[in-house]
């Protein structure tokens, strides 16, 4: 299935929630990166999209941070768990 050219790419999308799921959790992405058992560069570079990352991956990283692997795929505002 293609994707519309007015949506974000899921790369995006994944990015850009991770980012602020971290920001409002206060983690640093080297330690979010050690409680998903990650490096803390690739980890960057799942944050600026340039990386192409394993649903594993990503369900690392949505279990590290107390969300769902659909809210850190979820376009536009998502509700930051407490």
């Amino acid at each position: 299935m293609a994707r519309s050219k007015n949506r974000p790419a899921a790369r995006s999308i994944l990015a850009r929630n991770l980012r602020r799921f971290r920001a409002v959790k206060a983690v640093s992405q080297e330690a979010l990166a050690d409680l998903a058992g990650l490096h803390r560069t690739y980890l960057g570079s799942v944050e600026r999209g340039e990386r192409n990352v394993s649903i594993d991956n990503i369900e690392r990283l949505a279990e590290a941070l107390g969300v769902t692997v659909s809210e850190l795929l979820k376009e536009g505002k998502n509700e930051i768990p407490s």
